[in-house]
């Protein structure tokens, strides 16, 4: 396993609700990273369809890590915006995201949700954000 990819990783497992959900990194390399994440049921809203809070959830963190990329690992979104454009239902979702601008203190970046199942995959998302460097991610 490559260096980058065993970062993300670990960074990813150190978030208990990254966890307790079962997201995972899929694909990361430098530029690009993909977080995977299996749609259970307990995932869902009462139409069966993923959750807007998960769909949210997994564009805010493949932002972070796109932004840290750029950026270093120090980094928190300052701000990110999502449209939903059609349900979401499937067996895994998976979060690509890439910079569109990094400069030095903030990247702007860009993150497509998919739906998957085992022929294809539908966009059901898509998100941009902005993603700062922070100087100290202590806790106050």
């Amino acid at each position: 396993m490559n260096e980058l990819l065993h970062f993300a990783k670990q960074s990813l497992d150190s978030q208990p609700f990254s966890r307790f959900l079962g997201a995972e990194i899929e694909h990361i390399d430098g530029t690009d990273v993909a977080i995977r994440l299996p749609l259970r049921e307990e995932l869902k809203q009462q139409h069966g369809f993923a959750h807007g809070g998960v769909l949210s959830y997994l564009a805010d963190n493949a932002l972070t890590f796109a932004g840290g990329m750029a950026l270093g690992p120090a980094v928190l979104t300052a701000e990110f915006k999502i449209n939903y454009v059609r349900p979401a239902v499937g067996t895994a979702l998976v979060a690509r995201a890439g910079v569109i601008y990094a400069g030095r203190s903030q990247a702007v970046c860009r993150c497509d949700v998919f739906a998957r199942d085992a022929e294809s995959e539908k966009l059901v998302a898509t998100a941009q954000g902005t993603i700062s460097k922070v100087e100290s991610l202590k806790r106050e």
